[in-house]
């Protein structure tokens, strides 16, 4: 549904990971979000439902894939 590039930030991902690091430690996997791209559902009347799937790709970087489930 959204579909942007690394480019459109208002700071390039070496300055998120600067700034983000000299606040707090960064481990593998975190995961930093930064904000919601053109393209959102709501306006719509789109949400995301158990058993959609949020899939976020940073060409070089790889790909995260997470299943979205049910919460209790």
């Amino acid at each position: 549904m959204q579909d942007t590039l690394v480019a459109d930030l208002i700071f390039n991902v070496a300055e998120l990971i600067e700034y983000l690091s000299r606040r707090m430690t960064l481990l593998p996997g975190d995961v930093i979000a930064t904000g919601t791209p053109s393209g959102v559902g709501r306006p719509r009347g789109i949400f995301l439902k158990p058993g959609d799937r949020v899939r976020v790709t940073i060409s070089g970087i790889g790909t995260i894939d997470n299943p979205v489930v049910q919460g209790e």
